[in-house]
């Protein structure tokens, strides 16, 4: 359980630093931030995998990287779902979405080097 709090603290704050670096993504406050990483592993637990089976002929198509629009899909409805977190447009969710996954994978880098 506690790995579990990590992870998603450590989202939370990936997804502040994306709101600062990216224009077009709002998170009004450290709760939204927080209920947004929840969020955010759901939709990536549940709703991602669907997506990813659905969209495997595009996937394949285009060398896999439709993935990334299925991330920018996963991230507006992360949006979507949860109040005080904002995402304008397209593509700023699609930036948005690559960069919380750089972000989140600097800080779990530096979070599990401490272990």
């Amino acid at each position: 359980m506690p790995n579990f709090l990590v992870t998603i603290i450590v989202t939370a704050i990936s997804m502040i630093i994306t709101a600062y670096l990216v224009p077009g993504i709002v998170i009004s406050s450290i709760t939204a931030a927080l209920v947004g990483a929840f969020v955010f592993g759901i939709v990536n637990a549940i709703v991602k995998p669907i997506l990813v089976l659905f969209t495997l002929p595009a996937t394949i198509l285009t060398l896999g990287l439709f993935l990334f629009v299925i991330n920018a899909i996963c991230f507006s409805l992360v949006a979507y779902f949860t109040p005080g977190f904002v995402v304008n447009g397209f593509l700023s969710a699609l930036i948005g979405s690559v960069v919380v996954s750089i972000v989140s994978s600097l800080l779990n880098s530096q979070v599990s080097s401490d272990d």
